[in-house]
């Protein structure tokens, strides 16, 4: 096995144990509390010592927030990629849509994931914090991708955060429906309503003969 073989095999096993790791704090946080659930317990359950956890993640709640480390440069290098000629919201939509795939193929930890966080939101500020670093990169990237007059004049913030917006909203509809629409069509409907100005839902015609009072109620 050569050198490069085998630090992939090695990158491969640190990947599989950071995973362990996530879906272990959370099954445990889920059935017991937060309160209740110790470092000890997390990396007992994976076989591994609490100093292995510790190369992982520096508290339990940030194992259960998970994610990938390099996920938001990950996001940022594949807006940029997208064609210049795309509009910009329509690009952020396109890079949206592959972490709402990612997502959907880890549907079950994911859910487990958004009810953990439902049932703690002592856990809130710390994925704010984790929502805003995504934020931030992205919005250099939109700034890079329309030019320098974006980040002045405050275009560049806008359509970032109107994106992750649909994103938060679309996985709130998806964690409510327990999963079962894709996550990735539910973000192109919220996406299409922004294209489409977010019009208002045009309530129900009222029924005939229910529009008013009855020409026999109404006072002589």
């Amino acid at each position: 096995m050569d050198s490069s073989e085998e630090l992939g095999r090695r990158d491969r096993k640190k990947l599989e144990t950071r995973a362990a790791l996530e879906r272990a704090a959370l099954r445990l946080v889920a059935e017991r509390g937060l309160a209740d659930v110790t470092v000890e317990d997390i990396a007992g359950a994976v076989d591994v010592s609490s100093r292995t956890f510790f190369n992982y993640f520096p508290t339990k709640e940030d194992a259960l927030i998970g994610g990938d480390p390099a996920a938001a440069a990950d996001l940022r290098r594949k807006l940029v990629a997208v064609l210049s000629a795309v509009p910009t919201l329509e690009a952020l939509r396109l890079v949206l849509r592959d972490a709402a795939v990612n997502i959907q193929e880890q549907r079950e930890q994911w859910l487990l994931r958004l009810g953990v966080f439902e049932q703690n939101p002592s856990l809130l500020p710390r994925l704010v914090a984790g929502g805003a670093e995504t934020e931030r990169s992205l919005t250099a990237a939109v700034a890079e991708r329309s030019g320098a007059g974006s980040a002045a004049d405050g275009h560049a913030e806008l359509v970032t955060a109107v994106a992750l917006t649909a994103f938060r909203v679309a996985m709130m509809r998806w964690s409510a429906a327990r999963g079962e629409p894709l996550l990735a069509d539910l973000l192109d409907d919220v996406f299409s309503r922004l294209s489409a100005g977010l019009p208002d839902p045009r309530p129900p015609a009222p029924s005939a003969g229910l529009s008013g009072p009855r020409p026999s109620d109404r006072p002589l």
